[in-house]
């Protein structure tokens, strides 16, 4: 995790002060690349913890396809819904934006149904009818070498009903050797609280591809727009760069043989071996 505790440090020093929507501030830097070789170990952050059961549930919700705050809940705390009501037990990542953007924008989000419009995950699964996860694995598996394997989120005409546009927008996969690697565009990124959690999200989906298709996952490559740290979490990043890395867990996965064999497992059935992290560094998120 070296090239991304490089780049913390890069913003810190040479990033400059932009005001952003949510009114916290930014030390921002614009157009930066890093990549990892799962080959040598997943590339969970060691510097701190990594909320790993919510990286694994949020990608099972959004290859689900649904808009659902509240069945990201279920999923992540495997509860039924009648069991989420107490939401200083059971929030997610997502809950903010549900109960503020959401209902700016018109849903009627209660207790039991916080509704996001079509997000990630909507996008993913039902994109004006298309289902574009299947489609890719479909063209990944048939025709490897082609130079279309492309996953979107970043559908212009839905993007007003979204409580959040997509910041990651746009990956490609690419399959050589009998492995299969990933290139992910994201146009904004909260360095701190929000990339370690996008770096192993998308590497987990690589792993899961990789598992279908009978591959190996080789490359996450991670390109960024606007990488940024925000004003009230620069004593914490500093923190950060100050310790000493430790070596990457492996990553533990079930077998699958397509995307829908998910639905038969749960967040602890995706295991992260040998993680032994710094202790966690708390910051508010900027909503």
């Amino acid at each position: 995790m070296k090239a991304y505790l490089d780049l913390l440090e890069y913003i810190i020093k040479n990033g400059e002060k932009k005001e952003d929507r949510t009114n916290t501030g930014t030390i921002s830097s614009f157009g930066h690349q890093i990549e990892f070789d799962l080959q040598d170990g997943f590339p969970a952050v060691t510097t701190k913890s990594l909320a790993w059961k919510g990286v694994v549930s949020e990608l099972l919700w959004f290859l689900e396809g649904s808009n659902d705050e509240r069945r990201l809940a279920e999923i992540r705390f495997n509860k039924n819904r009648s069991e989420l009501t107490d939401l200083n037990n059971f929030s997610t990542i997502w809950t903010d934006n549900a109960d503020s953007q959401g209902k700016d924008l018109g849903y009627l989000n209660t207790e039991t149904e916080k509704i996001l419009g079509p997000v990630y995950g909507v996008q993913w699964r039902d994109w004006s009818g298309i289902d574009q996860i299947n489609e890719l694995l479909n063209s990944l598996k048939n025709n490897p070498d082609s130079r279309r394997h492309i996953l979107s989120a970043w559908n212009v005409s839905e993007l007003n009903k979204m409580a959040l546009p997509p910041c990651h927008v746009m990956s490609q996969f690419y399959i050589s050797n009998g492995m299969i690697s990933c290139h992910m565009y994201q146009r904004s990124a909260d360095m701190f609280l929000g990339v370690p959690f996008n770096i192993a999200s998308y590497a987990l989906l690589l792993s899961i591809f990789a598992e279908i298709l009978d591959l190996k996952p080789k490359r996450f490559i991670h390109s960024f727009g606007d990488a940024h740290i925000y004003l009230n979490s620069i004593d914490q990043v500093k923190e950060q760069i100050s310790r000493e890395p430790k070596p990457l867990p492996t990553l533990k996965i079930p077998t699958l043989n397509s995307i829908e064999d998910l639905k038969k497992f749960k967040v602890d059935d995706f295991i992260l071996e040998n993680y032994d992290p710094h202790p966690p560094i708390k910051a508010r998120m900027a909503v």
